[in-house]
Formats: C-alpha cells, sequence, structure tokens
C-alpha cells in the first residue's frame, strides 16, 4: 500500500488581498524607478502623528473641504460594509448612504482644479468613470446581478477609496500635513 502525501488546500487569496498586494508592487516599481522614495521617506522618518490640524482644514476651499469629509466618511462606511451581511436592510441602507457619498466625493472633484492651474488632469478621468460606473452598480443589484454588483463595488472600494487614500497621504499633500506634518 503506497501512501500519497497530500498537502492541505490552501484558500484562495481574497480579491481585496490580491489587489492590495499588487497595488504595493506597481507603488515600489513606480516609486523606485522614478527615485520618490528618497525625499518622500526623509520627510516620513521627520513626522509626528497628531490630531487634525483643523486651521489647515479651514483654509482649504469649501469644495475640498466637501470632498475630503465625504471621501473618509465613504472610506469609513465602505470598511463597514465589507464586512457586514449582505442583503439584509442595514446593507442596502447604508448602501444608499455610501452610494450618495461617493457621488458627492467624485462630484466635488469636478470642482477641483488648483493643482493643474485651473485645468482639469488625468486624475479627473478616475471623477468620469465612478461617476459613471457607481449608478451601474446599483442598477445591477437592482437586477440581482449579485456577481457584477460586488465586482463592482469592491473596485470602487479598493480602487477609488484605499489606494486613493494612499496617494492622498503622500508626504506634501493635504492630509499628510493634516495628520502628519
Amino acid at each position: 500500500m503506497s501512501t500519497v502525501s497530500q498537502t492541505p488546500a490552501r484558500a484562495p487569496m481574497t480579491f481585496g488581498l490580491r489587489f492590495g498586494l499588487s497595488m504595493v508592487a506597481v507603488t515600489a516599481v513606480l516609486g523606485l524607478a522614478m527615485g520618490l522614495f528618497t525625499p518622500v521617506m526623509q520627510m516620513a522618518a521627520r513626522t509626528r502623528p497628531h490630531l487634525p490640524d483643523m486651521a489647515l482644514f479651514n483654509a482649504l476651499s469649501p469644495v475640498i473641504q466637501v470632498h475630503l469629509l465625504t471621501a473618509l466618511a465613504a472610506l469609513v462606511l465602505g470598511g463597514v460594509l465589507m464586512v457586514v451581511r449582505k442583503g439584509r436592510t442595514f446593507h442596502r441602507v447604508a448602501g444608499w448612504v455610501w452610494v450618495s457619498l461617493v457621488m458627492v466625493t467624485a462630484g466635488a472633484t469636478v470642482f477641483i482644479t488648483e493643482l493643474n492651474h485651473g485645468g482639469w488632469s488625468w486624475l479627473h478621468l478616475f471623477t468620469g468613470w465612478v461617476l459613471l460606473i457607481t449608478p451601474l452598480a446599483v442598477l445591477w443589484a437592482k437586477r440581482h446581478d449579485v456577481r457584477r454588483h460586488r465586482r463592482t463595488m469592491m473596485g470602487l472600494f479598493y480602487g477609488a477609496f484605499a489606494i486613493n487614500l494612499a496617494f492622498a497621504f503622500i508626504p506634501g499633500r493635504t492630509l499628510w500635513m493634516m495628520f502628519f506634518g
């Protein structure tokens, strides 16, 4: 009788973990290639975390204030929605609130043009994408196309919020200065 060793099957990586790891790898390669990490790391080494600098927040334009507040609220609520049971009343109500926050956040970016001398930048392509795909994700939920709805909403959450938050906290940017500068 021969014994065949069986190794236990490993659970596949979740979409979020796989996506997060790939974004870390892309950021590392781009950062190294562009030589960006040295000044960023020097600035990061001098940081001291603190409560939000409300004077800096109050100095921002109202549209940027709305953008930051709705984006942070959508990030928190989106994180909750990722872990709660789907299809229940809470998921539906919180989902509508999240969609509203996302649409206001994306809509506000249409008016944020200070970084590009009064014009739109390539980042505004994400605005168009979010304003287009979010209503489609809601439509797919209404049509009970759960697979498309789930994939789209997860992509919006991880792509539009989690990754953009990482870029928003690059040393020297507004959120970095509010909490670490």
